[in-house]
């Protein structure tokens, strides 16, 4: 008899670079443990907040909300019209004033189960409309996306991302890559704060990078996981502007994840950028028979909250003011880590001090790592990814002095 069964002959996956890691963190029993690995944002205290902005949308919404019937298949109406005005506003105009690129009929955006689903989306695009494309990644960048590819069944390469030092962009390697694609191919680019090395390119650069990419034809999948915790939500968009001056299709996978601090909300948006409007209307349809075999309709009550915080002024306001507490807070553990490295008589990390977002590499091995788990309670990812957000006052020079001894 033929053994059929799901289990048969069945070995147990690998687990999750950064979850896997921060599960061990949870199993630690040591009480001076510290966690640097997960990719959230947090307090002083080590805790992630839930932002006041969004209690006061969830004190409304159950107040005044009537029904849990589900959301069409795109998405809330109300979601997708206000992630439309975040993610395409331009430098100085109001919110809501939006520019002739997002009313032009080029654009369609949909509600997605978080970036995640946004970026899972994008890649089955590409997979539906390009089926011989490539999928090119930077290396490092976040695990998922390789995985993503992989489940999805695109072929997917890698390019350098940093010079060898992991200090600064390689901006010569990245050109060669977008000048050795196949025109099809697309690119996932982070629009901002690269994770895990926190290098971003410059403005002028990021024109350069997109001029490349237009005259190669390749299309750019902007990752948009961290807007408003690089330089501010209107200059961390300087990626996605510059694509759009070439006029060339863009994908947008945008999240309110950390910006919002909804992680187990699961709300975002794809945004389709596309070469006229017949062509957005048509790559609608598309991702909408994707969604209904994937998802089928985005869970609602985190993009009811996002919805109720960017449609009044008054609250939008409020949750501005506090993505800038978080940026300034991150850059400020990042300035006061690299001074306590130096105090602690660690080699030049004043690279560091040029990143943005949450994230830098140490450029630690995995020995390195793993001694500092199991000597200094201390936590960290893959070539020592640290999330300067999990760190405070007391955690910084503890830390420093350990990464210092390390590399003694």
């Amino acid at each position: 008899m033929v053994d059929g069964s799901l289990s048969a002959k069945i070995s147990s996956a690998p687990s999750d670079p950064i979850f896997g890691i921060v599960e061990a963190f949870r199993a630690d029993p040591r009480p001076e443990k510290i966690n640097l690995a997960a990719g959230v944002y947090m307090e002083e205290n080590g805790v992630t907040p839930i932002l006041a902005s969004v209690r006061e949308a969830e004190r409304r919404l159950l107040a005044n909300s009537t029904t849990k019937l589900y959301k069409p298949i795109g998405g809330d109406p109300a979601l997708v019209k206000l992630m439309r005005a975040l993610i395409f506003r331009e430098p100085g105009a109001p919110f809501g004033t939006l520019p002739p690129i997002a009313t032009s009929g080029r654009v369609e955006v949909l509600h997605t189960p978080g970036g995640t689903g946004a970026v899972r989306l994008a890649v089955e695009l590409v997979a539906r409309l390009r089926p011989e494309a490539q999928i090119w990644v930077s290396d490092p960048t976040w695990p998922n996306h390789p995985q993503i590819a992989d489940a999805v069944g695109v072929r997917h390469r890698s390019h350098p991302w940093t010079t060898a030092n992991v200090r600064e962009l390689d901006m010569g390697a990245l050109l060669d890559a977008i000048a050795a694609a196949a025109p099809g191919d697309a690119f996932i680019f982070h629009g901002a704060c690269h994770n895990p090395t926190g290098i971003d390119p410059t403005a002028a650069q990021w024109g350069e990078i997109a001029n490349a990419v237009a005259a190669r034809g390749v299309l750019p999948i902007l990752d948009f996981a961290y807007q408003g915790l690089g330089d501010g939500l209107v200059e961390d968009a300087a990626s996605l502007r510059a694509f759009l001056a070439t006029g060339c299709e863009v994908l947008v996978a945008a999240s309110a994840s950390k910006n919002f601090a909804l992680y187990d909300e699961r709300v975002g948006a794809l945004a389709i950028v596309a070469a006229d409007p017949a062509a957005a209307a048509a790559i609608l349809t598309h991702a909408k028979v994707a969604i209904r075999a994937a998802w089928s309709n985005p869970p609602g009550h985190g993009g009811e909250i996002v919805a109720e915080i960017l449609g009044d002024d008054s609250l939008r306001a409020q949750w501005e003011g506090e993505v800038t507490a978080m940026r300034e807070r991150i850059n400020g553990n990042r300035r006061a880590f690299v001074d306590a490295l130096a105090q602690a008589g660690a080699a030049d990390f004043s690279h560091l001090l040029s990143g943005r977002g949450m994230f830098s590499l140490l450029g630690l091995s995995d020995a390195q790592l793993a001694q500092l788990r199991d000597e200094q309670a201390i936590y960290l990812v893959a070539r020592g990814r640290i999330n300067f957000a999990g760190l405070s006052a007391v955690k910084i020079p503890i830390v420093a002095k350990a990464v210092a001894a390390l590399l003694r």
